[in-house]
């Protein structure tokens, strides 16, 4: 499969993704000598986080940056995370059905995940999912996350840089004093830019130049970033993909984005035994014989929530 995945063989890399996604214990093993084996060829691509509120319109412009992208001769491949349904665990949204002309183009590879109830905006692999695009070559991976608002963090532990999309006459002004998501930003992109509403989007843009001047920079070497932009008339595009250039030639040279994805790894290394010990605890003979029970307990107040955790640890 590895040997698939480096080959470019299409088909290789989506049975690679479903492996290394998968919840089933006994392919755990599997997936892990995939990625060993693909490690090697990791490491050099773009990493692009887009999240955005609802609405923001992150489909329609990841549609239109990409094929400007693939334009100038780079292959694009897209990790596009939906909520899950919480009765079946599959997308509910499929945002692959709404990159339509990106998703047929030969040299990009749209991948629709489902959240599978993780919090954060993206799904517990996305990160080795995102390994496994830049072993199968391609140069640039986006990873949209589910977009539900402030909380969506995550992504920012596993990109290089992080663009966050707001929508003009959403009230989402207000959203430049807030912290959170957008002090993590490094590029704030204002999205359709166009007809009745480039006036609106000029003045958001304002709002967030002013609101980021108050906010703590994540990197010194970098002042994040506003741009406007229209996914429709593809006007900003080209200035969105020439300040996320500006940001990675700038965090490069300074040794930044090396570091930067060393403590990724490290973040990677301690939430995969956070999961898997969650995971082993669960299975454990005893906790499981004594869970619903205290589960009951607890709903019905009978115990507390602390004591019925300290009877599990036990």
């Amino acid at each position: 499969m590895a040997e698939g995945v480096v080959g470019g063989d299409r088909r290789a890399l989506a049975r690679a993704i479903t492996l290394v996604e998968s919840r089933r214990g006994e392919d755990r093993s599997a997936a892990t000598a995939l990625l060993d084996a693909l490690l090697p060829e990791t490491g050099g691509a773009a990493r692009i986080g887009i999240s955005g509120a609802p609405g923001a319109g992150k489909s329609t412009f990841i549609e239109a940056f990409g094929l400007h992208l693939i334009g100038q001769g780079h292959q694009l491949a897209v990790l596009a995370v939906d909520p899950s349904s919480p009765r079946s665990g599959g997308s509910i949204l499929g945002d692959k059905t709404r990159m339509e002309e990106l998703s047929r183009h030969p040299a990009a590879f749209v991948r629709p995940s489902p959240s599978g109830g993780a919090l954060g905006g993206v799904a517990r692999r996305t990160r080795e999912a995102l390994l496994v695009c830049e072993a199968a070559g391609f140069d640039t991976v986006l990873v949209e996350t589910v977009g539900v608002g402030q909380s969506e963090t995550e992504v920012d532990a596993m990109v290089d840089a992080f663009v966050l999309l707001v929508a003009p006459g959403g009230g989402d002004e207000l959203q430049g004093i807030k912290r959170g998501i957008t002090e993590l930003a490094d590029i704030v992109v204002v999205t359709k830019a166009d007809g009745d509403l480039l006036a609106p989007a000029r003045h958001v843009a304002a709002e967030y130049r002013r609101a980021l001047q108050l906010l703590h920079r994540k990197h010194q070497e970098w002042e994040p970033t506003v741009v406007t932009c229209s996914s429709v008339t593809g006007e900003g595009i080209d200035d969105v993909v020439e300040t996320l250039t500006q940001h990675r030639e700038a965090i490069t040279a300074t040794g930044t984005l090396e570091r930067r994805r060393g403590h990724q790894a490290l973040d990677a290394l301690w939430a995969e035994v956070r999961d898997s010990l969650l995971d082993r605890f669960r299975n454990e003979p005893a906790v499981a014989a004594r869970l619903a029970a205290l589960e009951q307990d607890v709903l019905a107040g009978r115990v507390s929530a602390a004591a019925a955790a300290a009877e599990l640890l036990a």
